[in-house]
């Protein structure tokens, strides 16, 4: 056997044989990196780009980012155009309780319990009663054809149209459409910024200078000609009927918001993209790319609405029972089990 035979070897014999076998020069092993890492030496290789910890790669040279680093940029908090988020949030949260409960059943009821020509009717003479300040922002900003076409929209529709009951000027044949403008748009037209972003539990969605803006619309008419306009019976009727008609005019609107996935960014970015559309158009400039996106994304909402709740109604489609394999004799077991799940 061949372990008998080594014991058998003499010693001198065994000692030439293991040195022959072994080579004179053993091969020299690569150097082994430490493993050893702490955060002084990470440190010290953004003080020193071209230095590394024992071990690592020399860093890349200055000016070029590093190649094993993950930047991640980004904001945290409140967007700047909406510094008091957190309270905006709530109040938002609250005043949708309340259009919930009492806001949205009161002007349902004033849509349906009023006879469609009055219910316009109000609506007409609220629209007249601002043309005033609309007439004087026209001429503010310079477009004096349009306040000129806005004085003659009130003379007429305060005259033949009952006071504004009818809207007459927008009618065929005189063809002067009705124009909202303000001092919130004046403001703007001049370079005024917006300001913070509000949301208010009677006025809603506004910001600092549309909120000043509105102020001074609603005081036009009581200082400037003073009664019957500075009467606290005329800015009740006239608070209730232009709340109920923007809340209906809105209702579609509002419906594609609640639809979205952040209801409150909704209405907030949107109010803001409608804002500055506004003051694009009185300036003759383009809108951003930014916010045609945003409002054709709001338009699209009631239709993904409309075609999300006609699916819950209609129901899911009704699943077929399986089918009998004895109820099926002239089949072949083995075709009918290739079809089952595995």
């Amino acid at each position: 056997m061949p372990s008998l035979a080594l014991l058998a070897t003499s010693p001198p014999l065994l000692s030439a044989a293991l040195a022959a076998a072994v080579p004179a020069d053993p091969p020299v092993l690569p150097a082994v990196a430490p493993l050893a890492w702490t955060l002084a030496a990470a440190q010290d290789t953004t003080a020193s780009p071209s230095a590394g910890p024992p071990g690592y790669p020399a860093a890349t040279p200055e000016g070029e980012p590093p190649m094993n680093e993950i930047v991640v940029e980004g904001d945290y908090g409140p967007p700047a155009s909406d510094p008091a988020e957190a309270i905006n949030l709530e109040t938002y949260r609250i005043t949708q309780a309340v259009d919930e409960a009492v806001i949205e059943p009161i002007a349902y009821a004033y849509r349906d319990g009023l006879p469609e020509p009055i219910r316009d009717g109000l609506g007409n003479v609220v629209k007249n009663l601002g043309e005033p300040s609309n007439a004087l922002n026209f001429l503010l900003q310079g477009k004096v054809g349009k306040a000129f076409e806005t004085l003659g929209r009130l003379a007429i529709n305060s005259t033949l149209g009952v006071g504004g009951l009818f809207d007459v000027a927008a009618a065929p044949g005189i063809g002067l459409p009705y124009r909202r403008n303000g001092f919130a748009n004046t403001l703007g037209y001049y370079g005024v910024g917006p300001g913070p972003y509000l949301y208010l539990p009677v006025t809603g969605a506004t910001t600092v200078r549309d909120l000043g803006g509105s102020i001074l619309d609603q005081l036009l008419l009581p200082i400037a000609v003073g009664k019957p306009f500075n009467r606290t019976e005329y800015a009740a009727t006239y608070f209730v009927v232009n709340g109920l008609d923007q809340r209906l005019d809105f209702d579609e609107e509002l419906a594609a918001i609640a639809a979205s996935d952040d209801p409150y960014a909704m209405r907030r970015d949107t109010y803001l993209a409608k804002r500055r559309r506004d003051i694009a158009m009185l300036k003759g400039e383009p809108i951003s790319e930014e916010d045609r996106l945003l409002l054709e994304e709001l338009s699209a909402q009631p239709a993904v609405a409309e075609e999300q709740a006609q699916q819950l109604t209609e129901g899911a489609t009704p699943v077929e029972p399986p089918v009998d394999p004895e109820a099926l004799p002239s089949v072949d077991p083995e075709a009918l089990l290739i079809t089952q799940p595995r």
